[in-house]
């Protein structure tokens, strides 16, 4: 799962152009990247195209923060590999 928290916080830098060093576990995840709802799809496309797997609004319902996020990104690797 490191692997995959690197990856995503590497694209969540470069596309959301916030610090690296605010990108922690128990922060807000809709705070921190000062998302709105444009964003969000920039976010799933992000994702998408580093992890293979889809995000829809339904898997967002949940989230709050990053370690919640990843939880949640894992759990949908998870499902594909199986």
């Amino acid at each position: 799962m490191n692997k995959i928290i690197e990856q995503v916080n590497e694209v969540l830098v470069d596309e959301f152009e916030v610090e690296a060093d605010t990108i922690v576990p128990d922060a807000n995840l809709r705070e921190t990247l000062d998302l709105d709802s444009l964003d969000y799809v920039d976010l799933v496309v992000a994702i998408e195209s580093i992890s293979g797997v889809k995000l829809g609004e339904e898997d967002f319902k949940g989230i709050e923060t990053f370690q919640d996020f990843y939880n949640v990104l894992q759990s949908k690797i998870t499902e594909k590999v199986s």
